[in-house]
């Protein structure tokens, strides 16, 4: 994966050269290509995710779907800035950090979404920005399969060693939760929304994104699926 940055007037992209381009007959790099309207005007929209911010589901190309997701803040900094984050540089942004993070994992072959591009429109001492990532064709959110009752030992075994992975790999997932694991057709699960993700050493923060995990599962299902996907992330 080769990553290259450009920088015009205000706003600067990172993308992968090989998602990404100005070759002709391609989506041009410019920050258009990051807002709903360009789009809806070429009829490209093909669905949206649930939560904050409303990812949209692209038809970037006619084999490939895009997932643009622009930042939101919740909690008690919406009701300050709904989009807008503090400045402290391009490499500091929650864009570019995600997208590089992202880019690192792929490369070393572990499930996560293709990462295409990031935008951050500069405004003095605010930002805003968006991602692209390849969608994970014909995946579901675990939670959906949890309370469909599709998800059963196996896949909740796989669900556990995935996650082994990533914490091997040194991945602290602060938003470890089942609508961000996603299960592909084959039954195979992915990692997604590496927002303010990082690379640490081993240490308490592994048992903490088990716990959050097991939060969000008790949601989803009254039965104790912890024990399942531990006997996984311990095999």
């Amino acid at each position: 994966m080769r990553l290259a940055a450009l920088r015009q007037r205000n706003w600067l992209i990172l993308h992968d050269v090989d998602s990404l381009c100005d070759a002709p007959g391609t989506h041009q790099i410019d920050p258009d290509l990051f807002t709903r309207d360009y789009w809806c005007e070429r009829g490209l929209i093909v669905g949206e995710a649930p939560g904050r911010g409303s990812s949209l589901f692209l038809q970037a190309t006619p084999t490939e779907q895009w997932v643009l997701r622009p930042y939101r803040r919740g909690g008690m900094a919406a009701k300050l800035s709904e989009k807008r984050y503090l400045w402290s540089g391009a490499e500091r942004t929650r864009a570019f950090r995600e997208l590089r993070l992202t880019a690192t994992l792929f490369e070393q072959g572990l499930p996560v979404p293709r990462p295409v591009a990031s935008c951050v429109t500069h405004y003095g001492l605010t930002y805003e920005a968006a991602l692209i990532t390849v969608r994970i064709a014909g995946a579901k959110a675990l939670a959906e399969l949890l309370v469909d009752d599709l998800a059963d030992e196996a896949l909740l075994y796989r669900v556990g060693a995935m996650i082994y992975r990533f914490h091997q790999a040194g991945l602290d997932h602060v938003d470890l939760n089942a609508r961000n694991i996603l299960i592909d057709p084959s039954g195979e699960p992915w990692l997604i929304d590496l927002d303010r993700c990082r690379l640490r050493r081993p240490g308490k923060w592994q048992q903490t994104n088990l716990k959050r995990l097991e939060r969000s599962l008790l949601k989803f299902s009254n039965d104790s699926l912890l024990p399942i996907i531990y006997r996984g992330y311990s095999r």
